[in-house]
């Protein structure tokens, strides 16, 4: 009884073995395809969306005139790159919502007393977000937001942000915060 009782157990741990590795090896070829097939497009258009719903702003003065001005000065990374003077329109960081052709924030890079556009960052409030979607963090054409909790550096309460390198190519990412491309040198 005992045998077979241990066969019994040893030929079940065999089948939960197989069947576990073997699903791994199916699995794994879709889960590839899959981040594939999102990964190239998506940012890809989303880089071409924010460019075609920006490009007004190539002008510093156009964006002053649609409410936008300089907050924080000019932001450099922690250890490498920058993201420049960001552009901060108050009336729409404070609506709770994210739209493309919309911006919170338009960043500059300085070059004397010129300004150069190079990105744009979409911001919302961290509570008023998730409290209004049932506590699901944003997303903007299937990219994810990065969550800065409080207290941080700007001394803001939570929020979620997203940064578009859409006029200047990042060699981290299109979505990545601090861009090795962009500088606070010319200012």
């Amino acid at each position: 009884m005992k045998r077979t009782t241990n066969l019994l157990h040893i030929s079940a741990t065999s089948i939960l073995y197989v069947a576990l590795f073997g699903s791994l090896f199916s699995a794994a070829p879709l889960i590839a395809q899959d981040s594939e097939d999102m990964a190239q497009p998506v940012p890809a258009q989303l880089v071409q969306d924010v460019r075609d719903a920006t490009k007004q702003f190539l002008n510093v003065n156009n964006a002053v005139k649609a409410g936008y001005g300089p907050a924080f000065g000019c932001v450099t990374g922690p250890d490498h790159g920058a993201m420049g003077i960001h552009y901060v329109n108050g009336g729409l960081v404070g609506d709770g919502k994210i739209e493309l052709k919309h911006p919170e924030a338009l960043i500059y890079e300085p070059d004397g007393n010129k300004r150069r556009l190079v990105g744009v960052e979409y911001i919302v409030d961290a509570a008023t977000w998730l409290a209004n979607h049932n506590n699901v963090p944003p997303t903007l054409k299937n990219q994810d937001f990065q969550f800065i909790g409080a207290p941080n550096r700007f001394n803001l309460a939570s929020f979620f942000e997203l940064h578009v390198w859409a006029w200047r190519d990042n060699p981290q990412g299109a979505f990545v915060d601090w861009n090795n491309h962009v500088t606070c040198e010319g200012q």
